[in-house]
């Protein structure tokens, strides 16, 4: 079952901006024990998390090494200024983030 996750910010939750972050690097650092996760989407201050030196970049590196699509927006990529900064994973459009989630089996937003 194709699993499409949807980041669309650069935390966990709401509340607390530390403890956000936290559960979100321990949420990519424990993905990958789901072989069901095609992709992961980034968009908002989500595209935040692929550029270099944020708290995720290893265990999002991990995922991608793994062969998960790691698909930013390029509107957002832009708005924050992270063009030259991406650490990895592709700059895509709308379009294919719609794509993806038109052919995923399920979404988890988070």
């Amino acid at each position: 079952m194709k699993t499409v996750i949807v980041v669309n910010h650069d935390g966990m939750g709401h509340g607390d901006a530390e403890l956000g972050r936290k559960i979100l690097r321990t949420f990519f650092t424990k993905a990958p024990q789901f072989k069901d996760i095609e992709a992961i989407v980034f968009y908002n201050s989500g595209v935040r998390c692929l550029a270099k030196g944020s708290d995720y970049q290893q265990p999002l590196s991990t995922l991608f090494e793994d062969g998960v699509d790691l698909i930013a927006c390029g509107t957002c990529v832009d708005k924050f200024e992270l063009r030259e900064k991406m650490a990895f994973g592709e700059i895509g459009s709308m379009d294919q983030i719609l794509k993806e989630l038109e052919a995923a089996a399920k979404v988890i937003t988070l």
